[in-house]
């Protein structure tokens, strides 16, 4: 409950509108592949190919569209295979990624392999977003992620949990009087979420270097009932874990982080699998007493640690298909090594040792001071984050870099992934039209929908006079720019699938200019 008592679980309400305080960089609007649509005389229609205008050299870093002229999210820009086709082996899906702190709107968002939005939502206000992902909830495939405020490493704010039609589902809160943190949600076949809360309790600090009558920020688990808000479980590290496994210092005008619980995984026992940054170590707790089973790493480890497994402040500890364990090791800040990885260790609970199955470093040799994840794909590929070092990678199983996607300068996400993904929006489509004469640019979009392979366009003299003319184009981005010749008074744009069956239509609207 809130400290009101009020549910944890809130009505969905629509988002708010983003205002844009930060300096936009200047919009450059580019039609890309498209063709000239003419009327000629009689009515009739005649298609005529245009070559298709080249963008301008060097990506801007906002994107801006004419149909949806609300929405400004940064842009992601392929940088290997340098102005090649996406590399071959790359997984089905999009990307998912949560940019903050660029120069455009914060906000979810899906891209495509060449860094091109699917779908974006802006967050309103000083809120920002984290961690995008798909999970699934009763079996049904959602969108979720954490929208609030950050200070310090810690979140407050809530999970937002949406249908594939882009309607909210819920939005969920802790069961206490502090706020969810960022850094994790995973929801359970049971209905259930698992999620991270930080809380400032006294502790003896004495044995650190501290005050005795110190405070520390303690890390807390719960688990939620989504469809109630009612609390099905709840650890709490300073029941478990000692001030003394903290490898960072306490500061005089800060309650000790000693912790810092960063993810939760279900091991495949009903166990849970959580990574603390800064005991430099990953716990297994017991289910339902919360008693440590073993530690992985740190200063207490119960497994020896062989050649190259040692990792610090990290990130993200899964239990893969095969057994293995995958994170992403940090190794700063402080530095503890010249760059992070994504690292594969295999762990023997007879013999008590943790070997090193593979290692996933950047070619630039990239050193993230904080967030970062490894995601294993179906295919045996990785997918990284690396957090504030603006990039995102696709990985072969043997290392080969396919994919990498940086982000503006400045800007990072906490995580990223890759799935399979089928939107399909309750909005239709959205339109904007321009004429100058007979000449008319009509722009297309329709966000968040994965099944749009071509547009077409229809045009007449009222709003419910319209007929399609020409054949419809293919679909090139998230705008697609369309260029006719025509007197109608009225427009309209209407997605088309893959196999040429209509989908949704756009409302009719008047071209502006003149």
């Amino acid at each position: 409950m809130s400290p009101s008592g009020s549910p944890t679980l809130r009505t969905p309400q629509a988002p708010p509108r983003s205002p844009r305080p930060r300096p936009r960089t200047p919009r450059l609007r580019t039609a890309l592949g498209v063709g000239a649509l003419t009327l000629v005389a009689g009515g009739a229609a005649a298609w005529e190919l245009l070559t298709p205008r080249e963008p301008a050299p060097g990506p801007p870093e906002v994107k801006s569209f004419h149909s949806r002229p609300r929405l400004d999210p940064d842009v992601l820009t392929r940088t290997t295979p340098a102005g090649a086709a996406p590399a071959r082996g790359l997984a089905p899906g999009f990307v998912f990624v949560a940019v903050k702190r660029g120069p455009g709107q914060d906000g979810p968002m899906i891209v495509d392999d060449r860094g091109r939005p699917v779908w974006f939502r802006a967050v309103g206000g000083d809120r920002t977003a984290t961690a995008l992902q798909v999970q699934r909830y009763r079996g049904r495939p959602v969108l979720t992620w954490w929208e609030g405020n950050t200070h310090l490493g810690h979140g407050h704010g809530e999970y937002v949990v949406m249908y594939a039609s882009y309607r909210e589902l819920a939005r969920v809160r802790s069961v206490a009087s502090e706020l969810p943190d960022h850094h994790e949600f995973q929801l359970t076949p049971r209905g259930t979420a698992l999620m991270t809360l930080y809380v400032e309790r006294r502790a003896d600090l004495s044995a650190v270097g501290g005050r005795r009558d110190g405070t520390i920020v303690e890390s807390r688990i719960q688990e939620v009932d989504v469809a109630t808000g009612r609390l099905v479980w709840e650890w709490r590290s300073a029941d478990h874990v000692p001030v003394t496994e903290g490898l960072t210092a306490p500061k005089e005008d800060k309650p000790h982080d000693y912790f810092h619980a960063n993810s939760i995984e279900v091991d495949r026992d009903g166990d849970l699998i959580v990574s603390a940054r800064n005991t430099h170590a990953i716990y297994k707790i017991d289910r339902p007493s919360g008693r440590i089973v073993w530690r992985l790493g740190g200063s207490r480890s119960d497994f020896a640690m062989g050649p190259g497994t040692r990792f610090a402040f990290q990130h993200d500890a899964r239990r893969r298909a095969d057994g293995t364990l995958s994170l992403f090791d940090n190794q700063a800040t402080p530095a503890k090594a010249e760059e992070s990885r994504g690292l594969v260790l295999r762990l023997d609970r007879r013999r008590m040792t943790a070997r090193l199955v593979r290692s996933y470093p950047h070619p630039d040799g990239l050193l993230a001071g904080a967030e970062g994840n490894l995601q294993t794909l179906p295919n045996g590929n990785v997918f990284v984050s690396w957090g504030p070092e603006e990039r995102v990678s696709e990985f072969s199983r043997d290392g080969r870099m396919l994919l990498d996607l940086a982000l503006p300068e400045g800007a990072d996400t906490y995580q990223a992934f890759r799935f399979p993904w089928r939107g399909r929006p309750l909005a239709r489509p959205a339109v904007a039209a321009h004429r100058r004469g007979e000449r008319v640019t009509v722009w297309a979009s329709w966000n968040g929908a994965t099944h749009v392979r071509r547009w077409r366009v229809l045009a007449g003299p009222s709003r419910r006079a319209l007929r399609p003319i020409g054949r419809p184009l293919r679909r090139t981005g998230f705008e697609t720019a369309l260029h006719m010749r025509t007197a109608a008074r009225f427009v309209a744009v209407r997605a088309v699938a893959r196999d040429g069956r209509p989908l949704r239509t756009s409302r009719a609207i008047r071209p502006t200019g003149r």
